[in-house]
């Protein structure tokens, strides 16, 4: 066992004006399983890359520990399995390997098969494999739930359970709470280190926004009366100071002395009072540090004349002579919110194409009324590309609405001046959300949205969609998300 210390850790990026990092201290234990959480651009991987020495900063981190960071670069993904594992790490004893195998649960016939041919969800396992075999290392372990589904999520996080020496970063809930014991939050304005899982650390960060948010009012009345005093009390000091070119009422004249002495005292005390003010209102500033702010929103949704939106009966697509899915039967109502689940390759995200309009290849019957809208959110993200404002001009949505929903979801103003394509994957995915949301459809049709969303914000989208009930079918694998949404549930089998 030993230490990882941070040490007056501030860091920028070259060009650039604020700080991700600020004198930032903290302490961690090697044997640890740190849950790494925050919103998205806070600086997580930020982090990660300064534990590896891709930049420069100042202040210090030392540690008697290597750092090992996931996933790992495959140069080669056309090679063998054996032969990528073997680039990654050459010293590496077969038996070892297998036996983290048989812990995910991973056929050892996958090393002799193409690395590409292995489904995202068995390349993940591969790579989780190798990086455990690693002796006397720390390991960086940056996302690994993106490309796994609800199944293979169980899995990797019984597996992570049993490991140690770790920091974590994901944004399933229910994935955090299963496998680690210490969180490592990037709040607002400092980093800090608690005991216990994920659930714990959001119990504890809404009793400090409470009680935060309790003194905020008691310091707001507080400025209030302090204003009005301030003001009352200078307005007298003034008062007195024309005085002194006044006269009694007995015609003879006012001590100028003693009345300009008295004014004088007066105006301290105002500026005391002054000075209090100003103190409370920094002490107010200090203790909302940590408040996320989110703001009103009005999203409507159009209404359906009919008791369904879509329906499908026994519906099997095809790629080819491939068949992706059979015998599919469900149908959408309005104010449903329904969950596609299956393991991967079970043809959800081909079910979604199918209702959008894509040409697949099917058979069965899909009925859907040709006077039908429909908003949807894909995986891929790439696209996104200019700024903003001339997005939301081209999509035709309320730019308001847009930029409202996307400051909800922790976006500053200052990136609203940015090209999105130097966005991470986590703000474009909430650009394509908030687009949706904007837009006047019956239906949204979303598929694995999530991805790369910081957890905050995945709960700040479920009461988004908790409050306004639009009509939405969906896949994604984030248990927590899926059992607070969803009102029915649709599942698929390989």
């Amino acid at each position: 066992m030993s230490t990882i210390n941070v040490s007056n850790l501030t860091f920028a990026y070259e060009g650039s004006y604020d700080n991700i990092f600020e004198n930032v201290s903290f302490t961690m234990d090697t044997d640890w399983k740190l849950g790494f959480t925050g919103r998205n651009g806070r600086g997580k991987t930020t982090f990660l890359q300064l534990l590896l020495e891709k930049h420069e900063y100042s202040g210090y981190i030392s540690s008697q520990v290597e750092f090992e960071y996931f996933p790992f670069h495959v140069e080669r993904k056309e090679s063998l399995t054996y032969e990528v594992i073997e680039e990654i790490y050459p010293d590496y004893e077969h038996w070892q390997l297998i036996r983290e195998f048989s812990l995910l649960k991973v056929s050892e016939d996958v090393l002799y098969r193409p690395f590409n041919s292995l489904s995202n969800g068995e390349q993940t396992k591969v790579l989780l494999a190798t990086l455990f075999i690693k002796e006397n290392s720390f390991l960086l372990i940056d996302e690994p739930t993106n490309h796994l589904d609800m199944n293979a999520r169980k899995l990797v996080s019984q597996y992570l359970r049993s490991k140690s020496g770790f920091i974590l970063v994901s944004h399933d809930r229910a994935f955090l709470d299963h496998c680690v014991d210490h969180i490592l939050s990037i709040n607002k304005t400092n980093i800090e280190i608690q005991k216990g899982n994920f659930s714990s650390w959001w119990e504890n960060k809404m009793r400090q926004d409470q009680f935060e948010l309790a003194t905020d009012e008691k310091l707001r009345k507080d400025i209030k009366r302090l204003s009005v005093s301030s003001r009352r009390t200078g307005d007298w000091a003034h008062a007195v100071e024309r005085s002194k070119n006044g006269t009694r009422n007995s015609g003879s004249k006012i001590d100028k002395g003693y009345v300009g002495h008295k004014a004088a005292k007066m105006m301290k005390r105002s500026k005391s009072i002054e000075q209090r003010q100003q103190s409370a209102i920094e002490e107010k500033s200090k203790l909302l540090k940590n408040i996320e702010s989110s703001e009103s929103l009005e999203i409507t949704q159009l209404s359906y004349h009919k008791p369904q939106l879509v329906e499908l009966d026994a519906v099997s697509i095809y790629y080819g002579e491939r068949q992706v899915c059979d015998n599919v039967s469900f149908a959408i109502e309005p104010g449903e919110s329904i969950a596609l689940i299956g393991p991967n390759g079970s043809g959800k995200s081909s079910i979604l194409k199918l209702i959008c309009g894509e040409g697949l290849s099917y058979t069965g019957s899909l009925r859907k009324d040709s006077q039908l809208r429909i908003s949807y959110v894909s995986q891929d993200t790439s696209h996104l590309r200019g700024n903003l404002s001339d997005y939301a001009r081209e999509q035709g949505i309320d730019e308001s609405l847009f930029k409202s929903i996307l400051r909800k979801l922790d976006f500053s103003r200052s990136q609203f001046e940015k090209d999105m394509s130097a966005f991470s994957g986590g703000q474009k995915k909430k650009v394509l959300i908030a687009k949706s949301l904007s837009e006047q459809v019956h239906l949204h049709i979303w598929d694995e949205p999530l991805n790369f969303i910081d957890v905050i914000s995945r709960m700040q989208i479920e009461e988004l969609l908790l409050e306004y009930n639009p009509t939405i079918l969906f896949v994604e694998h984030d248990s927590e998300f899926c059992k607070n949404i969803a009102t029915k549930i649709v599942e698929l089998t390989n």
